[in-house]
């Protein structure tokens, strides 16, 4: 609306409530942390373990379990009709074993795909201490996700991948993340949505997780449990060796 009279300006702008200052970037991360259940205490887990079911689309859903250990050790296990798959991280090696795939036994991962093993396992993820570890965030805004307002968040990393981060404006949880990878030689935008969040051991955790992008159909996690700081034996993040063949 333009205003064609200086008088109306002046008094439009006498009568207008306060606006809160804007959020910086930090501010906006801080709540995020404290949302999550504060900082100390997202420090102070040293391992996690889901267990859940994961729908692949088209009727097929697999079981699936979890696990990762500080600093950066993961492993994935999902088992599809009686036939268990595994992708792994032991922190230096990305590993897999996909008899789906014709593995008969556990390789390397590709490069791609071992740089996407390798990030996703870091424990505390790249927003956590983000200037220290070489990366940059910026505010790009406010965005409706599924009709709920949120911050919109750049996240470049020092390797100059770029990562967008949705937070809903009130509780500071993310909704959503968008990010572009190279796959197998084919690049991806991958859009992930996160939802039913339910606190465990005072962490807020999501409990449904759905990436779309990576198939013709999205997949969606559904944990049915989360346990925070299990016991995990270290071994099971380690490729196994190749079996000696036989005389």
């Amino acid at each position: 609306m333009t205003f064609r009279s200086g008088l109306f300006l002046a008094l439009a702008v006498a009568v207008r409530p306060a606006v809160a200052p804007a959020q910086s970037v930090d501010e906006i991360l801080a709540k995020h942390f404290e949302a999550l259940g504060g900082i100390q205490k997202l420090k102070a887990a040293t391992s996690y373990r889901m267990t859940g079911r994961l729908a692949l689309g088209q009727g097929m859903e697999a079981t699936f379990v979890r696990v990762q250990q500080r600093p950066n050790l993961s492993r994935m296990e999902f088992t599809l009709q009686g036939i268990t798959g595994i992708q792994a991280y032991d922190g230096t090696t990305a590993w897999m074993h996909m008899p789906f795939m014709g593995q008969s036994a556990p390789e390397a991962m590709p490069p791609d795909l071992a740089k996407v093993t390798t990030e996703d396992a870091e424990f505390d993820g790249p927003l956590m201490d983000y200037a220290a570890k070489g990366h940059t965030l910026e505010l790009l805004g406010k965005e409706p996700v599924e009709g709920t307002e949120t911050f919109k968040l750049k996240l470049t990393r020092k390797s100059g991948e770029v990562s967008y981060y949705y937070f809903d404006t009130e509780y500071y949880l993310p909704l959503k993340t968008e990010t572009k990878r190279t796959i197998q030689g084919r690049e991806m935008a991958l859009a992930t949505t996160y939802g039913d969040y339910k606190a465990v051991e005072g962490l807020m955790i999501p409990h449904s997780i759905q990436i779309a992008g990576q198939g013709p159909a999205p997949q969606q996690l559904i944990i049915e449990k989360v346990e925070v700081n299990v016991p995990l034996d270290a071994a099971q993040f380690k490729m196994p060796a190749a079996a000696t063949p036989k005389n």
